[in-house]
C-alpha cells in the first residue's frame, strides 16, 4: 500500500517511519476515558508546532496551522495562513501508543488512516541532490534508486528507510521504492510514528509530502500542495524541536485544555 512517505535506515540513518500497507478488517474502536491526559513531554518541549485538524475520523480533507513560541513555557503564536491538507483515504485513527480520550478507530497497518496523536518531525527527504537542498534546516537524505521504505511487518527493517545496496540480507517482501514515487516525494519529511521501537502491524512510513492530486487521500500520510509544503519545510528548524499534533475536531477539543494547545 502506497502512502507517499519518508526514509528508512539501512544507510546507517537508523530512521524509522510510517507508511500503511495491506491489511483487511474493520478498524478497532476505543471508548472514551476521562480527559486527564497531561501534555506529552514532546509537546512540552516543542517551540514549533504543526496542528492538523479534520472534521471527524473518516474525513480526508482538513486544515494545517503553524505555531511557534520563544520558549517552552511561552505562548503559542500563529505563523502564516492555514493550509488545506489531506490525510489517509479512510481518515484518521488513534496512535496505539496514546491513551485515547474520545472513541475512535485505532491505527493499524494497511487501514488507509493517518495516525492521530502527537509526533516528532525528523529527517527531510527529496529527489534533489544535497547541494540543492541546502536551504533546509532539517537533516536531509536524497532519494536514490536503492532507497526503500520497508512496510513488511515480518522484516527486521519494518518501518525503516533502508538503502538496499547496503543490506547484507534483504528479508522483506514489500517496500516502497522512494525515488520511483515521483512528484509526491519530490520533497517530504519523516513523521516519527511507531518508531520507538517499531511495533509490527501498527503502521509504517508516515510522512508529510506533496499532494499531486488535490483532494485525494493518501495511504496514511499527510499531504499538501507543493508551495505549502515548501513553506513548511523552510520554516521547520530541528533546534526548535518541531512537533505535529494531528487530531479530528472532537479529540482536539477534548485535549485542548489539558495539552494547552494553541487557540
Amino acid at each position: 500500500m502506497r502512502c507517499h512517505r519518508p526514509l528508512a535506515a539501512g544507510l546507517a540513518l537508523g530512521l524509522a517511519a510510517s507508511i500503511a500497507a495491506a491489511c483487511t478488517g474493520e478498524p478497532r474502536s476505543v471508548d472514551a476515558g476521562p480527559v486527564t491526559n497531561p501534555p506529552p513531554a514532546l509537546l512540552a518541549s516543542a517551540r514549533q508546532l504543526l496542528v492538523v485538524v479534520t472534521p471527524d475520523w473518516d474525513t480526508v480533507q482538513g486544515e494545517l496551522r503553524r505555531y511557534e513560541r520563544p520558549s517552552p513555557d511561552g505562548a503559542w503564536q500563529a505563523v502564516g495562513s492555514p493550509v488545506t491538507i489531506v490525510v489517509g483515504r479512510s481518515g484518521t485513527a488513534w496512535d496505539p501508543a496514546l491513551a485515547p480520550v474520545v472513541p475512535g478507530p485505532v491505527k493499524r497497518e494497511g487501514d488507509g488512516r493517518s495516525p492521530a496523536g502527537i509526533f516528532a518531525l525528523g529527517t527531510a527527504f527529496g529527489l534533489a541532490p544535497p547541494a540543492d537542498a541546502a536551504w533546509l534546516k532539517l537533516p536531509y537524505v536524497q532519494e536514490t534508486p536503492t532507497l526503500e521504505c520497508v512496510d513488511d511487518p515480518a522484516s527486521v527493517h519494518y518501518n525503516h528507510l533502508v538503502d538496499r545496496s547496503t543490506v547484507a540480507t534483504v528479508d522483506w517482501k514489500s517496500s516502497e521504492k522512494m525515488a520511483a514515487v515521483g512528484e509526491a516525494y519530490r520533497w517530504g519529511v519523516v513523521v516519527d510514528y511507531n518508531t520507538a521501537p517499531a511495533t509490527p502491524g501498527h503502521g509504517s512510513c508516515i510522512f508529510l509530502h506533496v499532494s499531486p492530486t488535490p483532494g485525494r487521500g493518501t495511504a496514511g500520510c499527510t499531504a499538501m500542495a507543493a508551495p505549502s509544503l515548501d513553506e513548511v519545510l523552510r520554516w521547520l528548524d530541528p533546534a526548535r524541536r518541531p512537533a505535529l499534533v494531528q487530531l479530528p475536531r472532537a479529540a482536539h477539543d477534548a485535549l485542548a485544555a489539558a495539552w494547552k494547545l494553541p487557540a
